[in-house]
């Protein structure tokens, strides 16, 4: 599955509209090769136009009223969540708009139904530690790396997460114990950064503290141009069944003090890309994670990636990389030569696995 983000345009009696393109299977090329792109027309007058000085209470009040959402640039200060319950809703930002998690709340919330589109948006972690910054469907009862069943997700009309930032740390200190949540099943991710700052303000080991950058527990969920970088422990973790992802891009976290902070049991580090066990369907293609700790060149990870051995889960075309501090041992549970500070951007690659 595929599905362009939505845009603004003016049509020819110069009157603003939101074009939605229709998400497609199995396609290549351009939407518009054969014809107009396929998709739906919404006049502005459907959209609440939010400005950052607009409280949350008005943004939640006209979205439950049937508005959709175009949000202004600025920084909007987020102290409760905007939550999405309506089908086919389209939450747009225009020039990065940025929600800045306030309280500890989870900025964007969207509810258990198919065909939500998100997308140009920069979501910001405060000091107070939250679940989320953005959380797609209910958790499963009891333990948010189960599956969920199916709520109102559809595959004909999936859910759009695109060119949407998840960032702690950098502007301000940031904490959360994970970035983008997706617990719905038929869900497309395209252009998802989520990034652990390694610069800036608010930026150290204690400081913008946050454990994983994207969890997926819902199933058929699709990731196109991931970017999840510097996160304390498993950068990703994926809980549901069909999985894929095409092209990944991982940097492991710098700052990691020294390798008793940065270990489990007996595994060094923690992979960037973790499949977890009993997952039986899963591929991946085009993934690389990096390694630079510089506060302690002394660190090891034990592997970049780490998937259960099922034939079900396949892997195409890995590499991990050292830019010049640090050692990463195997590019797949142990498969894959290290990569140490002997030979700075020689990557060790995996064509596939197993």
């Amino acid at each position: 599955m595929s599905r362009e983000k939505p845009y603004l345009y003016l049509d020819a009696a110069g009157s603003y509209n939101v074009f939605v393109p229709t998400a497609g299977r199995n396609t290549s090329g351009t939407t518009w090769e054969h014809g107009p792109t396929p998709g739906r027309s919404i006049p502005l007058s459907k959209f609440f136009v939010a400005k950052p000085s607009d409280s949350v209470l008005k943004i939640d009040a006209a979205l439950l009223s049937g508005k959709n959402l175009l949000l202004t640039p600025g920084v909007y200060d987020i102290k409760a969540p905007i939550v999405v319950t309506r089908a086919d809703t389209v939450v747009l930002g225009l020039g990065i708009a940025t929600l800045t998690a306030g309280n500890g709340t989870i900025p964007l919330v969207i509810g258990d139904v198919k065909g939500v589109d998100v997308a140009g948006l920069m979501i910001d972690a405060g000091p107070v530690t939250s679940p989320a910054l953005m959380m797609v469907g209910t958790p499963f009862a009891g333990d948010n790396q189960r599956r969920p069943r199916n709520h109102g997700s559809d595959a004909a009309d999936p859910t759009g997460i695109q060119d949407v930032f998840f960032r702690f740390g950098g502007p301000h200190v940031g904490k959360a114990l994970s970035g983008l949540v997706v617990n719905s099943d038929h869900v497309i991710l395209d252009d998802i950064w989520a990034w652990r700052a390694d610069h800036g303000t608010g930026v150290g080991w204690t400081t913008n503290t946050v454990p994983t950058g994207v969890l997926v527990t819902g199933d058929d969920v699709t990731a196109t141009g991931l970017f999840v970088e510097h996160f304390q422990k498993y950068n990703v973790i994926w809980a549901g069944e069909n999985g894929r992802t095409v092209f990944f891009q991982n940097e492991l976290p710098y700052d990691a003090p020294n390798q008793a902070a940065w270990r489990h049991g007996d595994v060094l580090g923690w992979a960037a890309y973790k499949v977890l066990p009993g997952v039986t369907t899963h591929e991946l293609w085009g993934g690389g994670s990096y390694i630079y700790t510089n506060v302690d060149p002394t660190l090891h990870a034990t592997r970049g990636f780490e998937v259960p051995v099922t034939p079900g889960v396949k892997l195409h075309d890995l590499l991990t990389v050292e830019l010049g501090a640090g050692t990463l041992d195997h590019v797949v549970n142990d498969t894959g030569a290290a990569v140490t500070s002997a030979a700075v951007g020689v990557p060790s690659n995996v064509v596939s696995f197993p």
